[in-house]
């Protein structure tokens, strides 16, 4: 369901943030002008998600999701896949991001994601306990990320907001971004 979910939405200039190892990426079959920049803090996802994806002209970016990010909206998507449960802080904190991330999109653009929710959302036994150890260790900082939550923050930022939810994960889109 993500992968298909992401081949929805991704566009020619695209910017894939928290890369990861570039899976999306790599199995969405991109056609071959697609322009895709990789940001994220740490320089070794980078450069697994870059050889991964093997496209030559492919941008990597060091920063920080957390901090506003200079630049006009020449993104056509932007996509946050299995990263926002991994933030620390408050919901409030990752709400800002979209915030941020707007001004770095064109108007006609689409923010999209995916991100575990927090017990709240019914994990089963096994699922609980590991969400548990996963925020007791700082992998995980979800233990208050809820649907609503998530929801509030993007319609807040976003004319257009369309949320999926499958199990315990939340996979949202975002367009038409609101000035505020």
């Amino acid at each position: 369901m993500l992968l298909p979910f992401f081949r929805r939405h991704v566009r020619t200039h695209h910017l894939d943030i928290g890369v990861g190892t570039g899976y999306s990426l790599a199995k969405s079959d991109l056609p071959n002008d697609t322009a895709i920049t990789l940001r994220d803090l740490s320089p070794s996802s980078l450069e697994a998600a870059r050889l991964r994806i093997g496209r030559a002209g492919a941008r990597t970016i060091k920063h920080d999701v957390m901090t506003p990010f200079p630049g006009a909206k020449c993104f056509y998507s932007i996509s946050l896949f299995y990263l926002l449960h991994c933030l620390p802080g408050p919901l409030e904190a990752k709400g800002s991001i979209f915030g941020n991330l707007k001004h770095s999109l064109r108007p006609d653009g689409v923010l999209f994601g995916a991100t575990i929710l927090s017990c709240e959302a019914g994990h089963n036994a096994f699922g609980r306990k590991l969400m548990s150890l996963y925020n007791s260790k700082g992998i995980f900082g979800n233990r208050h990320d809820t649907q609503a939550g998530f929801e509030a923050f993007l319609r807040k930022h976003f004319g257009e907001v369309s949320l999926q939810r499958e199990g315990c994960v939340l996979m949202f889109s975002a367009s038409q971004s609101i000035d505020r």
